[in-house]
């Protein structure tokens, strides 16, 4: 990673961290430096290693071998004094569905020895409102929506005020509507000066609400850095609508890309891809190119680099864009 914080600047520090199940190592000497105030994406697809390294990050799970600290601090030595200031979502929340989600959670908060009970009702009802949950507080929760029981959840991990919050596919399972609602929700609270740790295998919403991101694959980590810093290090791509589309596949092929035509519905122009390579001609002399050639150019685009592109050369496997 491109300019990585002070150790005392991460909310989440990890050094060679990994986990084994007798011979399969889930997670591979493992390097984490998630920045204090971000919203860090942690990407990559199902079986990646994800929810096995936020185990081991909570005091869940045992690592195999590294170290970890959270907010600074050593884990697992520190867990007393850390894991009050960490709030965390993982593997979907869990409700008695008959009882409110008032009521949910000052059970839940009864149940952690360490809160304070004179502050309990005034603690769970900012937390309800803080979700935008407050008009639903006295529903039953098997009258919640997917989306209500994720904020509920969240809820649940905001009823102490938190340094740091952990949540594991927080939109899994969401409609539009629901994803939209705990995005807007994590927003708020990185403005509000929370780390968030979001942990993800849907490419899009990382891309809408992360700051920085860490892309797992088979248990390793591939790459981490800023956004901006992972679409710098993907390639550009052009697509040019024509119906001369064998013609242009040549003069494509022999400007040196590497071309394929695309399907479009209707009509009678066809669209042919390319990316462009670290070498490529630059988009100009391709169309002076294709012009001279007599290809009828009636549309030329230059896409900028592609967060997918660049995932997929990373982990040989494709990525769920959508929910």
């Amino acid at each position: 990673m491109t300019g990585v914080p002070d150790t005392g600047d991460l909310a989440i520090h990890t050094t060679g961290l990994g986990k084994s199940f007798g011979k399969r190592r889930a997670v591979n000497n493992l390097d984490l430096a998630v920045p204090r105030g971000s919203v860090f994406g942690f990407l990559g697809p199902n079986g990646s290693g994800k929810t096995t390294t936020i185990r081991m990050l909570l005091g869940l799970s045992t690592p195999s071998s590294g170290t970890m600290s959270l907010l600074s601090q050593p884990m697992p030595a520190a867990a007393g004094q850390v894991l009050p200031k960490v709030g965390a979502l993982v593997e979907g929340p869990a409700f008695h569905l008959f009882l409110s989600g008032r009521a949910n959670l000052t059970r839940l908060d009864s149940a952690d020895s360490t809160a304070d009970r004179s502050t309990r009702t005034r603690r769970v009802d900012a937390a309800l409102e803080k979700v935008g949950l407050g008009k639903a507080a006295k529903l039953p929760v098997h009258a919640y929506s997917l989306g209500m029981k994720q904020r509920l959840g969240i809820a649940n991990a905001l009823l102490r005020e938190r340094e740091l919050l952990v949540l594991d596919e927080p939109t899994n399972g969401l409609d539009p509507q629901g994803t939209r609602e705990v995005r807007h929700l994590i927003s708020a609270l990185a403005t509000e000066g929370t780390t968030v740790f979001v942990s993800s295998h849907l490419l899009s919403e990382i891309e809408q609400m992360c700051s920085h991101v860490a892309v797992m694959s088979v248990g390793n980590l591939v790459a981490q850095g800023t956004l901006e810093q992972l679409r710098a290090q993907g390639r550009r791509g052009v697509k040019v609508a024509t119906p001369d589309t064998s013609v242009a596949m040549a003069v494509l092929a022999r400007l040196g890309l590497d071309p394929h035509v695309e399907p479009v519905p209707g009509g009678e122009d066809g669209m042919v891809g390319a990316v462009l390579g670290p070498e490529a001609t630059e988009p100009e002399h391709l169309v002076e190119g294709l012009v001279a050639a007599g290809v009828r150019v009636r549309g030329f685009t230059v896409q900028p680099a592609s967060l997918e592109e660049r995932f997929v050369a990373l982990t040989g496997e494709g990525f769920d864009l959508v929910q």
